[in-house]
């Protein structure tokens, strides 16, 4: 397995805690949380394989990405470590507690669960990679052309975090190969199915957001015995933007059990 050296913001001291951004994110997305949590915790914000400042490499396997994460966890001396993700970078840290559970002290995964999803990713990535990269492009004309495809101007805002413009426009990301592992970060690996993570694990589900169904409840309950949930109100599926006070104070009381 090549061995990935993933972009980390790191910031405070104490018991460490690690933050995982999903799709199309980056370590950024989780500024407000780490602010919060950096007085009491030494906090590690991560740029996944093909997004941020990482390196792009082919595969988006959550059995590598787990990998990947854990390596620069255990190069900064940071094992075990409590993990924190939101969407895929929550699958990441279920795969990071099911294949190494002594690593992970705390597990933390916001609005997603252990199972496969059908989503509309392939269709997203599709409509980036033929955005056309014209000299000069600029935020607003861009977020036009993506516009039949993302409806939503917040979507197409973050999505448009991953381009930069100007004289010779071009995506910071490994976007040929997110496009190319979306079967992967849509799925769950079926062999994860038949893993326990026994530590204590907090899921933080969005009220109006419907990536945690009941058959992702009982996944979930299968996986990780040790469970709780908290679901914050008025919260879709990007529940650290839609609640970041309410994530921020359930996230710091579950860390501090």
């Amino acid at each position: 397995m090549p061995d990935i050296r993933l972009n980390a913001i790191e910031t405070g001291s104490g018991p460490p805690v690690c933050l995982l951004h999903g799709l199309f994110g980056r370590a950024q997305n989780f500024g407000a949380l780490a602010r919060h949590l950096s007085g009491r915790h030494r906090v590690i914000s991560l740029d996944l394989r093909n997004h941020g400042a990482s390196p792009q490499i082919a595969g988006m396997a959550y059995g590598d990405m787990a990998a990947d994460v854990l390596r620069i966890l255990h190069e900064r001396e940071m094992l075990p470590c409590s993990v924190v993700g939101h969407s895929m970078g929550g699958k990441v840290a279920m795969a990071a507690a099911l294949t190494a559970p002594d690593a992970v002290a705390r597990l933390v995964v916001a609005d997603i669960a252990p199972v496969p999803y059908h989503h509309a990713n392939t269709r997203i990535a599709a409509a980036l990679l033929a955005l056309e990269l014209a000299p000069g492009l600029d935020r607003r004309a861009g977020g036009q052309a993506l516009a039949a495809d993302v409806p939503d101007p917040a979507v197409r805002s973050f999505l448009l975090q991953n381009l930069e413009f100007g004289t010779a426009p071009a995506w910071k990301i490994g976007l040929q190969e997110i496009a190319a592992g979306i079967a992967d970060i849509e799925g769950w690996p079926e062999a994860f199915s038949n893993l326990q993570y026994h530590g204590p694990a907090l899921f933080v589900i969005g009220e109006r957001s419907d990536y945690v169904n009941p058959q992702g409840v009982s996944a979930i309950e299968r996986s990780f015995p040790r469970q709780e949930f908290v679901t914050l109100p008025g919260a879709g599926h990007w529940v650290h933007a839609d609640q970041p006070a309410l994530f921020a104070e359930a996230v710091a009381a579950f860390l501090a059990k």
